[in-house]
């Protein structure tokens, strides 16, 4: 708990309530009051604290789930949502827009929209340059040509950034678990 009070990296209002945690220890259990006074809070403040410790231990001090709405959104579809972006072109067209992302997927044009933000996908900003014929090539059915490397580099290039997003994304805390990686 010292250490939380010290690191930098600490949120500010764990570090203080291993303050006042740490204040009230000891064989001499101070008054609230003056505990209070000396980290500058209310005496309300180091009751709540120093309760939810004895009763939770560590626990306590951490937030507890805030009232909202659950996500209606699930994780398996943002996954479905972003893969589907990196991995595969829309019929007849060199690119996702929102709307035909949301006629695919089944959700709004607003949640892709939301989708892409977090991840920071801009779909109509290609990391591969795809010209014009394949989208002719496309329109009359038939594949585009392209040299066997070109292909082979584009899907490097969207699968190595699939990962870092994944990795990226996975490691933070904007999702509830992390997501599943492709198999390479």
């Amino acid at each position: 708990m010292e250490r939380w009070t010290r690191r930098a990296t600490s949120a500010q209002a764990l570090a203080l309530r291993a303050r006042i945690v740490l204040a009230c220890a000891g064989p001499e259990v101070p008054p609230i009051v003056a505990v209070a006074r000396d980290l500058r809070v209310s005496a309300d403040t180091v009751r709540k604290w120093r309760r939810r410790f004895l009763a939770e231990r560590l626990d306590g001090l951490a937030d507890e789930p805030r009232p909202g709405r659950p996500p209606t959104i699930s994780v398996d579809q943002v996954e479905a949502v972003v893969v589907t972006t990196l991995e595969q072109l829309p019929k007849n067209a060199t690119h996702w827009s929102r709307t035909s992302m949301a006629q695919h997927s089944g959700l709004s044009k607003s949640t892709v929209g939301r989708i892409w933000r977090q991840f920071q996908l801009k779909p109509h900003l290609s990391d591969t340059y795809l010209p014009s014929d394949a989208l002719s090539a496309a329109r009359h059915g038939r594949e585009p040509t392209r040299s066997p490397s070109s292909r082979k580099r584009q899907a490097q290039t969207r699968c190595g950034r699939l990962r870092r997003i994944m990795i990226r994304f996975s490691r933070s805390a904007c999702l509830p678990c992390p997501l599943r990686l492709p198999a390479r």
